[in-house]
């Protein structure tokens, strides 16, 4: 299971010209699932991205999570993530897992980062979604478990 997490601003997520998902400063992830991956993976995952130090203390470091933060958190799927590109000019999804297996897993990890005291929004799996974002920073991490 793959992790692309971006620190903003702000960031939403629209299907069909309405915006199903909108947070405010905080974390976009956009989440792969990769064959073979389970529930614990999703779990572990979970956990790191929200314990994961990118916001700023006092001193200007990243020493903290996005609980001590105070930020959001946007769920949008993304299964290019899984994507394998080292061969040729077409990616393969091989890696992929299952679309159903994929939907459950990724219900799953917004699921388990709606069970803390992060407020939690989501985008709509396989949906054609437009997200926008203002990244801060910038800051992207690729977390992987």
């Amino acid at each position: 299971m793959i992790a692309l997490i971006q620190r903003v601003l702000s960031a939403s997520v629209t299907v069909n010209n309405d915006v199903v998902g909108a947070i405010g400063p905080g974390i976009l992830i956009l989440l792969g699932v990769e064959r073979g991956d389970n529930v614990s993976t999703a779990e572990k995952l979970c956990d790191r991205v929200l314990g994961y130090r990118i916001f700023s203390d006092e001193q200007g470091k990243m020493n903290l999570n996005i609980r001590q933060a105070g930020g959001e958190v946007l769920v949008v799927s993304q299964f290019t993530l899984v994507a394998d590109t080292n061969k040729g000019l077409r990616p393969s999804f091989s890696h992929g897992a299952a679309p159903a297996e994929a939907e459950r897993l990724y219900h799953h990890f917004t699921d388990c980062c709606r069970r803390t005291d992060i407020r939690t929004e989501s985008g709509r799996f396989a949906a054609d979604m437009q997200v926008a974002l203002v990244n801060d920073g910038p800051v992207t991490f690729w977390l992987q478990v």
